[in-house]
């Protein structure tokens, strides 16, 4: 009795453990919602993809998709890895019908796209589009959230996974030499992503504003919120040491802002620390942050972030 007792039990942890390594190969579920919490059906299969959002493309190329992509918004037009002949959408307000008659398997879009209208994806969703919305995020956490989403709706968590962490080592690496700067080396920053006269930056709560503090740097406009329009008499009186740009849609924005009236006495004007980012890199809440940030360090700090 105990011989067959002892056998029945054996026989049992054998099929328990072959249960669960049967469990461990399958490759895992994916995503019942998406990053905006609304309910998604991911289908089993996806062919074709619309991607009406640059960081959401790069994200998908990044992850060996790009080829699947038959469509994406204009902002998108010359990102590496996309076809220049796919078709192509206004990113607010792109045509439903244009949409539906691609027969997409899989549309991603951010809150950028009709982001002012109430269940605007419906029709799609009616003909078996799986439509996922991923907000423009913050920070850099939730950015890496977002490639763990995508690559999980892609069935690609490995490379999803060794993305992020890729992106984490680079961060985790400049903030290292950040926390090395003393406090009487640290200097202050105003980061332009408009020009005069309409000048735009950012407060706390962005990513970019994330990225500088990690670099050892404080941003000029931190003492407020988001996105914000910016007076230039906040900058001349804020008197920053370092002015960085991402603007690109002027010849010279760097040689814009060191030839600005009343600005002469501004130290970064005086000593000539304006430095253009490369505007996509900077701009787009993905895996590319990294290159910014490198290349804002670089700019700021010189002797500490040397190659």
């Amino acid at each position: 009795m105990k011989k067959f007792i002892a056998l029945t039990m054996a026989l049992l942890l054998l099929l328990g453990l072959g249960a669960s390594a049967f469990a461990a190969d399958e490759p895992p579920a994916p995503p019942t919602e998406d990053p905006s919490g609304a309910a998604i059906t991911v289908p089993d299969k996806i062919e074709s993809i619309v991607v009406l959002a640059p960081s959401l493309a790069e994200m998908v190329v990044a992850l060996g998709h790009g080829d699947q992509i038959v469509g994406y918004d204009t902002n998108c037009a010359g990102l590496e890895g996309l076809d220049p002949e796919a078709a192509q959408f206004d990113l607010a307000a792109p045509d439903m019908e244009s949409l539906a008659a691609l027969e997409p398997d899989l549309l991603l879009v951010s809150n950028m796209t009709l982001y002012d209208q109430t269940s605007p994806f419906d029709t799609l969703i009616d003909l078996g589009v799986c439509v996922a919305c991923v907000p423009n995020s913050d920070s850099i956490a939730d950015i890496e959230r977002d490639i763990a989403f995508v690559a999980a709706v892609l069935g690609e968590e490995e490379a999803g996974e060794a993305i992020v962490a890729d992106m984490q080592a680079e961060v985790d690496r400049l903030a290292a030499i950040g926390e090395t700067i003393p406090e009487e080396d640290r200097k202050t920053v105003y980061f332009e992503i408009s020009a005069a006269p309409y000048m735009y930056s950012f407060g706390s709560g962005v990513f970019l504003d994330e990225m500088l503090t990690l670099l050892g740097a404080d941003n000029l406009l931190a003492d407020q919120e988001g996105w914000l329009s910016v007076e230039a008499e906040a900058v001349v009186t804020g008197d920053p040491d370092v002015i960085l740009t991402n603007v690109n849609y002027i010849d010279d924005p760097v040689g814009e802002i060191l030839s600005r009236e009343g600005w002469g006495g501004v130290t970064a004007i005086a000593e000539e620390q304006v430095y253009a980012i490369d505007n996509m890199a900077s701009s787009l809440p993905d895996q590319n942050v990294v290159t910014a940030m490198e290349q804002m360090a670089q700019a700021i700090y010189p002797e500490y972030y040397a190659q």
